[in-house]
């Protein structure tokens, strides 16, 4: 597909996660307005007030004043564009990928593995983090680890392998997280947002209590009456305690973004 104005673009990004969206508001802000999403049918966020796939439950979410919509078609998803919106469609097959044909393909579902991503879906195809060979399924590759290389693109090889570890935030890192302690469905009656104590029940998995490893606001949850499997992170606690953190997007997802944008201007703006 040719285009002469690189602002009419057109970017599929695989995945409407907090990343995923993150990424996503730092193209549209930088005038890349013709960005779809595509998801699959029940997404499962954790940082749910940052993350776009909640439009696949709720129709809509807003994200720094940023809409997208839930959309059903090619139609629809122009319709989007037009209302200065972002268009999130259920598409667990990409199939909208060869639909539309982009000029620019982003696999940001974090999967930390490849599951399918190409280099013949689009003329610039990046991957965000482990699982992607730059020059061998995808053009550019995006470093996602927390550290020094965070952000760097990768024009031959491969970004850091899994650490298996969530970042440092104030010195805890494994505490943050919230897993479930079995198979069953998850239920809280508190809301993101919420200021807890170390060792306070914040919600149960079946019969299994859910217990908080640190003070803090829970920065990210997921819906409620899901049924989750056993040490599946289900919530994050942040021990900053600042609720605005909680429908903000975190400075990685940013640094991500950012890195995105300088990929596509490599490529298309010469």
């Amino acid at each position: 597909m040719e285009t002469k104005n690189i602002s009419e673009l057109i970017i599929a990004i695989k995945g409407a996660g907090e990343m995923a969206t993150g990424l996503a508001c730092r193209l549209f802000q930088s005038n890349f307005k013709n960005i779809f999403m595509m998801e699959i049918q029940s997404p499962m966020a954790v940082r749910r007030q940052v993350s776009f796939c909640e439009a696949v439950h709720d129709e809509e979410i807003i994200v720094e004043g940023l809409k997208a919509k839930k959309v059903s078609d090619i139609n629809e998803i122009r319709s989007a564009w037009e209302s200065n919106s972002i268009p999130v469609i259920v598409d667990p097959a990409w199939e909208f990928i060869k639909a539309i044909r982009p000029h620019v393909v982003i696999d940001a579902i974090i999967a930390k593995k490849n599951l399918g991503t190409n280099l013949s879906e689009a003329p610039l195809v990046i991957g965000l983090g482990p699982g992607f060979e730059a020059g061998k399924d995808v053009h550019m590759a995006i470093e996602t680890n927390r550290g020094h290389n965070l952000g760097r693109i990768i024009l031959k090889g491969c970004p850091e392998p899994n650490t298996g570890a969530p970042g440092n935030i104030n010195g805890y890192t494994i505490e943050r997280v919230l897993r479930s302690p079995c198979t069953g469905i998850f239920t809280s009656s508190l809301s993101i947002g919420t200021l807890v104590k170390k060792n306070d029940v914040i919600g149960y998995v079946d019969n299994q209590p859910v217990i908080t490893q640190i003070d803090g606001i829970i920065r990210g949850q997921i819906r409620n009456n899901i049924n989750v499997t056993d040490k599946l992170k289900i919530g994050d606690i942040d021990p900053r305690g600042n609720v605005e953190y909680c429908t903000t997007i975190s400075e990685k997802a940013r640094a991500i973004g950012g890195s995105v944008l300088e990929a596509i201007l490599k490529k298309y703006n010469n």
